[in-house]
């Protein structure tokens, strides 16, 4: 008998607002300096030690490229885009159907798959029942408006949840796994 090993986890890890923004309108993302404390990561860096590949979408990666940083540039990437684009390295602009890519991957060997966000891919993620787990930091902070992380769409998702930290600065961290579409 062969052993099969356990197959790749598709976990969303992503920080919102108390009442569910990921940014604001204009796609500020001040608020999340409320909780900045030195030294002090969220547990970010073992998470990101655990994946190997990053799903992301092409709005979240031009926002961080104009923030001055180049997006996991260590991993294999691969940005969700309607405009069809050459590799870039790691970089893998693709433009397919989401299940097409994550039945892709799950075929591969490898590490944990981290989905990035913004909300249109985690939204898309979640409407299609593609995630395994989601990781969300909620910010103590109430924007009151801006880009929501669920939406409107996803009714009737079924979370357990695993494991729920909180730490000084207030942030809270839910650690959930995803069961099924009720």
């Amino acid at each position: 008998m062969t052993h099969q090993p356990n197959p790749r986890k598709f976990i969303l890890y992503i920080a919102m607002s108390l009442d569910g923004f990921i940014a604001t309108k204009d796609d500020d993302l001040t608020f999340l300096n409320v909780v900045e404390k030195e030294g002090e990561d969220y547990g970010y860096t073992a998470f990101y030690e655990s994946v190997d590949t990053v799903i992301l979408g092409r709005r979240t990666y031009e926002k961080v490229i104009s923030m001055g940083f180049k997006p996991h540039e260590d991993k294999e990437t691969w940005i969700i885009t309607q405009r069809p684009e050459p590799d870039k390295g790691r970089h893998h602009f693709y433009t397919g159907n989401l299940k097409g890519l994550v039945h892709k991957l799950r075929e591969e060997e490898g590490k944990y798959v981290f989905v990035d966000g913004g909300a249109y891919v985690a939204q898309a993620f979640l409407n299609e029942n593609l995630l395994d787990e989601i990781i969300v930091s909620i910010i103590p902070v109430l924007l009151g408006d801006g880009i929501s992380l669920f939406g409107n769409e996803n009714k009737g998702l079924k979370l357990q949840l695993l494991e729920t930290k909180s730490f000084e600065k207030g942030l809270v961290q839910l650690h959930y796994r995803v069961d099924q579409k009720l």
